[in-house]
């Protein structure tokens, strides 16, 4: 059995760091994407920043309903960055081995990140769209993950997935920036280090502060196609009154054009504050406590390996 532990142990630490940095900024997404949704409403606007969304949720005693659908978001957070994390190394891996290079290209970098990450959307999509829901839903009035999913029809489940494909280009973004710059702070760390000692490795700071730099510009350069995920996604928790304008407003270039003729060009940039404020620090957050547990991930692997894949005789002889 031949089992890529490399590409095993960065899988599983960023599926554990994704899986922590969620639970912590969970109230925050929540406030975020109602925001993002409810924004794109001709109507009375509702919510004009995500104070007003807490706001909702204190007075209506609703407080714990900042976490409606913390579940599903947390099966599909762990999944996608599992999938995300394994498919990147490995891809990574091969094609410095079929390509005898020593490091990556930024070009090859993004091709690479951008096909892990479709891997990631198509086999995540429906939990996707299912969290989204659920948190877009009226306060205490989420419903669970089996009947969210089971509402519509099966195509409805990947709502957005088209979308979601195109959104690929945001994490090989931030992963080729963030690369790129840990790269160069750490040859920069281990040319000022004696001779002798240990590799190189990043402060939790450090890790924080890149990850922050790399998701910004991440973000910045695909937010509009963020913001139309958000409202496709959304559309079937809108109000019955808006009902006829939002289902005709599925496909991505209808949102497009809608959010052009009521808003202009700024509107494709609306919220963009919100989502900076919580995929930063999610990303920043995950990256940090990826790289502090990636060293023990690797060591209980090897430990895993050592008596789970060795065979039985060698085992008693250790």
């Amino acid at each position: 059995m031949n089992v890529d532990l490399e590409s095993l142990a960065e899988a599983t630490s960023g599926a554990i760091g994704s899986l922590i940095s969620t639970t912590i900024l969970y109230p925050l997404d929540t406030c975020k994407t109602k925001y993002q949704a409810e924004a794109r409403s001709s109507g009375r606007i509702k919510y004009r920043n995500l104070t007003d969304v807490l706001l909702e949720a204190i007075s209506n005693r609703q407080v714990l309903s900042l976490y409606q659908g913390l579940g599903t978001k947390n099966l599909q957070s762990f999944i996608s960055q599992f999938v995300y994390f394994y498919g990147y190394s490995y891809f990574k891996r091969l094609y410095l081995e079929k390509s005898g290079y020593k490091s990556i290209g930024t070009k090859a970098n993004l091709v690479i990140a951008a096909a892990a990450g479709a891997c990631t959307a198509i086999a995540t999509q429906p939990l996707d769209t299912a969290s989204s829901r659920m948190q877009t839903s009226e306060f205490g009035k989420s419903k669970g993950l089996l009947k969210t999913l089971t509402e519509g029809t099966w195509s409805d489940a990947f709502d957005g997935l088209g979308i979601s494909l195109l959104l690929t280009s945001n994490p090989a973004i931030q992963y080729t920036v963030f690369d790129q710059l840990k790269q160069r702070a750490l040859k920069n760390k281990q040319n000022n280090a004696d001779k002798g000692t240990s590799p190189a490795s990043l402060s939790a700071f450090m890790a924080f502060l890149l990850g922050a730099i790399s998701k910004s510009i991440a973000t910045c350069l695909t937010y509009p196609a963020i913001r139309c995920k958000v409202i496709i996604q959304a559309a079937d928790s809108a109000e019955p009154t808006s009902k006829t304008m939002i289902k005709s407003q599925k496909t991505v270039s209808s949102v497009l054009y809608g959010i052009w003729k009521r808003e202009g060009l700024l509107g494709y940039f609306k919220g963009l504050h919100a989502q900076i404020l919580k995929t930063v620090l999610s990303s920043a957050l995950l990256l940090m406590i990826k790289e502090k547990i990636s060293a023990t991930t690797w060591v209980l692997i090897l430990a895993l390996k050592r008596y789970l894949l060795l065979p039985r005789g060698r085992i008693k002889n250790l």
